[in-house]
């Protein structure tokens, strides 16, 4: 067998490894990517501009580094720069990423509520990527919640129906792949958190849960950087849902300042998890033909939060939403039967 031929010329470092050595060059070496640098990093993924060990090697480090505002904004520039959308109003950014394995996604009630009282709301996701868990892009059917594969439709469904739920792998398919690596690499990439930040199509406001303590300040910073109007909160399961059981902070962001606000916990007691969980009973509370007192506080403080988001201060977002929820009109989405 003949011997390997020797390396007698360096080779031109990648123009990519420069970042990765910017994430993993040692405690001492090591630092934060300015906003540029983030925004230059995540261009050349998305134009596959690197290798896969490169990809897997950035995530990793930046996920044991830990994101901080300036990068998750810089990395959203990146995608803006690329998405091809057309001029599309929309009053809610509702990305839904995390799925829910504890209680019902209620908050899917509160988006078709609310889409029922004519405001207009892009749900995006990213599919079902952890076992155990059940995801928005599960429900859509038996929900008549719209799903939309190209901006076409999505502008239509929000005209006929104020809801539209875009699947990521359509408009960003590189950042889905980023997102299905959590099975490869086993821990969730940072592409999780930036997916909430992204708000496409420039809605009025931005609504994110972030679950782990102490991301809700860097992305709320990351959005008013961008000059968004967001509501950061630490939702049930890590959707955008407000569990009454628990005091809730909102991160809030408008007009380039910054504001907080704490929400009492809505029920003196908590109330008792379910054994399973049915989508049926989705359905069924949505019809009226079921009760569930959690399902109910969950809906409307939802909704509640999404009203605030939007400008309508605390205490009438409740009372508007539970207005809405009472005026409900259910022809609007003809349910189907399981």
């Amino acid at each position: 067998m003949n011997p390997a031929p020797l390396t007698l010329v360096t080779p031109t470092e990648h123009p990519f490894a420069q970042f990765v050595r910017i994430l993993g060059k040692g405690k001492r070496g090591a630092r934060d990517l300015t906003r540029e640098e983030a925004r230059q990093a995540m261009g050349l993924l998305l134009d596959g501009a690197v290798e896969d060990t490169q990809l897997g090697a950035f995530l990793m480090l930046l996920r044991h580094k830990e994101e901080n505002a300036e990068e998750l904004a810089g990395f959203t520039e990146a995608v803006r720069e690329r998405l091809e959308a057309p001029a599309i109003a929309v009053d809610l950014d509702w990305p839904t990423y995390a799925g829910k394995k504890r209680h019902l996604p209620w908050y899917l009630l509160a988006a078709k509520c609310l889409a029922g009282q004519g405001l207009r709301i892009l749900m995006h996701g990213g599919g079902a990527h952890t076992a155990g868990r059940m995801y928005s892009e599960q429900l859509l059917e038996s929900l008549d919640i719209p799903l939309c594969r190209d901006w076409a439709s999505v502008s239509q469904a929000l005209d006929e129906h104020h809801l539209a739920f875009a699947p990521m792998v359509d408009w960003m398919p590189r950042l889905q792949r980023m997102i299905d690596l959590r099975n490869t690499l086993g821990l969730r990439s940072p592409i999780h958190s930036l997916a909430r930040i992204l708000n496409p199509l420039q809605a009025r406001c931005v609504l994110q849960s972030i679950f782990h303590p102490g991301y809700q300040e860097q992305h709320r910073e990351a959005s008013r950087l961008l000059g968004d109007t967001a509501v950061v909160i630490k939702g049930e399961g890590g959707e955008i849902e407000i569990n009454p059981d628990a005091r809730s902070h909102l991160y809030g962001t408008v007009n380039g300042l910054s504001w907080d606000e704490e929400w009492a916990p809505l029920s003196p007691l908590r109330h008792v998890k379910p054994e399973q969980l049915d989508p049926a009973h989705l359905l069924a509370f949505w019809r009226g033909e079921a009760e569930d007192a959690y399902g109910q506080l969950a809906v409307q403080a939802t909704m509640a939060l999404a009203l605030r988001g939007l400008g309508t201060p605390q205490e009438q977002a409740f009372d508007v939403a539970a207005q809405y929820w009472d005026a409900r009109k259910r022809s609007i989405w003809p349910i189907k039967t399981p």
